[in-house]
């Protein structure tokens, strides 16, 4: 990292102490930024650094709510609004245990260069709460969100600052969330919200979005090397909706994925995922890895080790956070595999990534080969705003096209800059380029 890009990131670490996944976040993108401020010293110049790694806004709030047994329960709700220099903020909230700020601003910086590759006239935001939804009641759950969104509600709007779901956060939650800004707004503010259900203002595609347009890209970067997921064995993480959603697409394509995973273990079918089977437990049930093996002879579940030791062409870590270590990619690598793309954020570990793009591996990280989830949130913001809704085939052909056009983005910045196929470093620079201009253009502000 040059001298200038290391003075940001010390004052980084100075001013956000503890925030380990926020620091890893903002110095995988400075990493590739050495050359663009040789290029554009006017972002020097501007302090356009300081400024994108500095929130707009950080709200922290108390979520008390009342649960079955009548007892008091107290949780703590985050928004990090990063920066709406392109547009609106736009990004998920998510209900974990594991959410506390740095996790919501490493989210949150994230999905500016995600929103920016997108192609959309989206800023960048994250939010969520340490409530953990798993086990409650739909009366727990309910409560819970009318009372986060009875503080939130004050900062959204269409055209302020339009969440999403994430981890924690699916149908349910949105429309437990989009029923209390409704009621304390007196409005029918679609466009507030996306994720909705389709029979009250959601898009077709978006629960599918992010797992499909995942595959899109890393379909892309194969063709690049005349290759398909046509007759491939792939292995995914994760079992929420981004992984079931790749599993799909993937199998759409021609594909065997032999495993995916939760937090129980993880699942290995050398027949092929039962694509059926696992929506039904995951989707429908809410059921656990254990409850898939026991009605799928044939399939195990292994408790321990890492999903990454089973051999597989491509791999798809769609599950959490710095997931896939370096001994992962190393036994990834023993096994042949020739493509790794990011379904979930930042779920590769640096040393990781280094390794597999040493080693030749197409590599596609998150900010690009995820964005197809927050890309189809655009979409249904589009949708609501004309008061309209798109079929199913149409709106997967936007996708796909937004996609598409993502990668191509990537590869030509990558090529621009001297690194053909470092998809990593074509992210990085197309995203921040494309902020550091309008942020310019606005002004110090």
């Amino acid at each position: 990292m040059e001298t200038q890009l290391e003075q940001v990131y010390d004052q980084v670490l100075r001013r956000n102490p503890g925030e380990s996944e926020f620091h890893q976040a903002v110095r995988e993108v400075f990493e590739s930024l050495g050359p663009v401020l040789t290029k554009h010293p006017q972002y020097v110049d501007a302090a356009v650094l300081e400024r994108i790694c500095e929130p707009e806004r950080q709200i922290i709030f108390r979520v008390p709510w009342v649960d079955d047994a009548g007892r008091v329960q107290i949780n703590r709700g985050f928004r990090v609004e990063f920066n709406s220099a392109l547009g609106p903020y736009k990004g998920g909230l998510r209900f974990h245990p594991s959410v506390y700020l740095g996790i919501v601003k490493f989210l949150g910086f994230e999905q500016i260069f995600k929103n920016s590759l997108s192609g959309m006239p989206i800023g960048g935001a994250k939010g969520g709460s340490d409530f953990d939804p798993r086990g409650r009641s739909d009366g727990e759950v309910m409560r819970f969100c009318q009372a986060f969104m009875t503080e939130l509600y004050r900062h959204l709007g269409e055209y302020t600052d339009v969440p999403a779901g994430d981890i924690g956060v699916g149908g349910r939650e949105i429309g437990y969330l989009f029923g209390q800004y409704k009621r304390i707004t007196n409005r029918y503010e679609s466009g507030v919200l996306t994720g909705k259900g389709v029979t009250w203002g959601g898009s077709l595609v978006r629960t599918e979005a992010t797992g499909y347009g995942t595959v899109m890209f890393t379909e892309r970067m194969l063709g690049t090397r005349n290759e398909s997921f046509d007759g491939q064995r792939v292995v995914i993480s994760g079992s929420g909706n981004v992984a079931i959603f790749a599993v799909e697409k993937a199998q759409q394509l021609g594909a065997r994925v032999v495993a995916f995973s939760d937090s129980s273990g993880y699942v290995v079918d050398e027949a092929g995922v039962d694509l059926d089977l696992l929506k039904a437990v995951k989707l429908d049930e809410r059921g656990r890895a254990k409850d898939y093996v026991a009605r799928r002879p044939g399939s195990r579940l292994v408790e321990d080790g890492s999903i990454w030791d089973i051999p597989c062409d491509i791999a798809l870590p769609c599950a959490t956070q710095n997931e896939l270590t370096v001994d992962d990619a190393r036994s990834l690598l023993s096994h042949g595999v020739r493509a790794v793309a990011e379904g979930a954020n930042m779920p590769t570990t640096p040393e990781a990534v280094r390794l597999l793009q040493e080693s030749g591996v197409l590599f596609g990280p998150g900010k690009a080969a995820n964005a197809g989830g927050v890309a189809t949130s655009a979409l249904e913001m589009q949708q609501n705003a004309s008061r309209d809704a798109w079929d199913f085939a149409y709106t997967e052909e936007r996708l796909a096209e937004i996609m598409s056009g993502i990668h191509d983005r990537c590869a030509g910045t990558a090529d621009e800059y001297g690194r053909p196929g470092d998809y990593v470093l074509g992210a990085n620079i197309a995203g921040f380029t494309k902020v550091a201009d309008a942020m310019l253009a606005l002004g110090v502000i």
